[in-house]
C-alpha cells in the first residue's frame, strides 16, 4: 500500500511539504524490492526522506498529521 498524506494523497518524491511547520520535500520513497532503498526498508519499514531546512535529513515511516502537502513537483518531461 502506498504511503499517503493525511489527506490521502499519495506521497511521491519530489513533492514539496511542510513537516512541523517547516518547509521542505520528499527525496525518496523506500519500498520493499527497491535496490536502491532496500536498505532503509530492512532497517526501518518502508517509508520516505524528507529534507527540511530545520531537520536536514528524516527518514519516517509512517507519515502523521505533521506532514502536509503544499505542491507537486513537476515531472521532468514537462520542465
Amino acid at each position: 500500500m502506498p504511503l499517503a498524506y493525511s489527506s490521502g494523497e499519495e506521497i511521491q518524491p519530489g513533492d514539496r511539504i511542510l513537516y512541523h511547520g517547516e518547509s521542505g520535500q520528499i527525496e525518496f520513497i523506500a519500498t520493499p524490492g527497491d535496490s536502491e532503498t532496500g536498505w532503509y526498508v530492512e532497517q526501518f519499514g518502508a517509508g520516505c526522506m524528507i529534507l527540511a531546512r530545520g531537520f536536514s535529513r528524516v527518514f519516517i515511516s509512517q507519515p502523521d498529521e505533521d506532514l502536509e502537502l503544499v505542491a507537486r513537483d513537476l515531472p521532468r518531461s514537462a520542465r
